[in-house]
């Protein structure tokens, strides 16, 4: 049986990137929703899902993630139901195209193309018994389509009314670049978000693609923040997972080049701060992303109700400077060339130049 959250321990909101739209910070991902096509462990049942939204609501949240992939459309199909009983325009709602929807046949039913894009938008809002979404993603950048064709149909969406906003998810830093260039010079709709893999023991994109993202105004969505639950010191040093979906991950040969003594030494880290401050280890994870600069909210997955009771008790509080720095340092990518020349510019920080801020590669 769950407890009422307290009002001062509900989650805040905040605009998504440099958009008038505001998003609870803490985002519920839906990616466990219905039954797994491919042997993955911990998906939940329509019910069980179920359960977990209305819990998510009452902690404050008001922003779902899918994706029209989850499922082959069943995750869709889950959280249209339940949103069919809400009042629609308190709730954000955030799915993705890209993906291979249909059967290898047809050759058109992946991609980023103007044709698959119309035809699965309009199949995503009927699975979400919605007649708009508010948040459109490109799933993953696509090699063979021209980025004019793809954000002309996304800014076709926008102005016919089907999509509020646009974003992407798993844009590398060229292709980020590409993107805000490309709605520039068309002077179309922007992308106002970039959802991408990010956590403790994932932080690459600050090398180039979060820092297109500071430049332009555009918010990052982490998903993966505990990296399925290593980052809640499931697994120890030394300990090869044999269960849940680490384990899973693990015997499909994915994934295994992360248990690395660098990984352990930061889980570790986050544990001697966890039980210095009367937390878990898995909040202080997700603590540290909610107060990068960079993010505006954070993706979680969970299967149970006491999980996301957990997780969502990440707000309310906060790491200090010293703990923030402790879990920089130790979570610290390493920095290559052409990275490592960043150094160079020493103090030459002009605040008049917006650019100027990327003086750093590991903020």
């Amino acid at each position: 049986m769950t407890t009422s959250v307290p009002e001062d321990l509900k989650t805040p909101y905040v605009f998504l990137g440099r958009s008038g739209l505001k998003v609870s910070n803490i985002c519920l991902g839906t990616g466990t929703f219905g039954e797994s096509r491919t042997g993955r462990p911990g998906q939940t049942d329509e019910q069980a899902s179920h359960e977990l939204i209305n819990r998510f609501v009452e902690w404050g949240g008001n922003f779902l993630d899918t994706a029209d992939i989850y499922g082959s459309g069943l995750s869709e199909t889950i959280v249209g139901k339940w949103l069919e009983t809400q009042h629609r325009d308190k709730f954000v709602i955030g799915t993705k195209v890209r993906g291979n929807m249909g059967t290898q046949e047809n050759v058109n039913n992946v991609g980023l193309s103007r044709r698959h894009i119309t035809k699965s938008i309009d199949r995503s809002l009927q699975r979400l018994h919605t007649d708009f979404v508010d948040l459109y993603q490109a799933h993953q950048f696509d090699p063979a389509t021209p980025l004019e064709e793809t954000f002309r149909t996304f800014d076709d969406l926008v102005r016919g009314g089907k999509v509020r906003y646009i974003g992407v998810s798993n844009f590398n830093g060229w292709q980020m670049e590409r993107v805000v260039n490309t709605a520039r010079t068309l002077g179309i709709n922007p992308i106002i978000s970039l959802q991408q893999q990010y956590s403790l023991v994932c932080r690459e994109s600050e090398f180039e693609a979060f820092q297109v993202c500071k430049s332009a105004g555009i918010g990052v969505l982490p998903y993966s923040p505990l990296k399925w639950g290593l980052l809640a010191g499931k697994v120890k040093r030394g300990v090869q997972p044999s269960d849940g979906r680490l384990g899973w991950a693990a015997q499909q040969g994915g994934r295994g080049n992360q248990f690395t003594d660098k990984t352990f030494d930061i889980v570790e880290a986050a544990e001697t701060i966890a039980k210095t401050r009367g937390r878990t280890t898995a909040q202080v994870s997700l603590r540290w992303l909610l107060q990068r600069d960079v993010v505006s909210s954070v993706i979680i997955g969970a299967t149970k109700l006491a999980q996301l009771d957990d997780n969502m008790a990440a707000n309310g509080w906060s790491l200090t400077p010293e703990e923030m720095k402790q879990l920089d340092d130790v979570s610290a990518p390493v920095t290559t060339y052409p990275y490592d020349r960043q150094r160079l510019n020493g103090d030459r920080f002009n605040p008049a130049i917006k650019d100027s801020h990327v003086k750093s590669t590991s903020t």
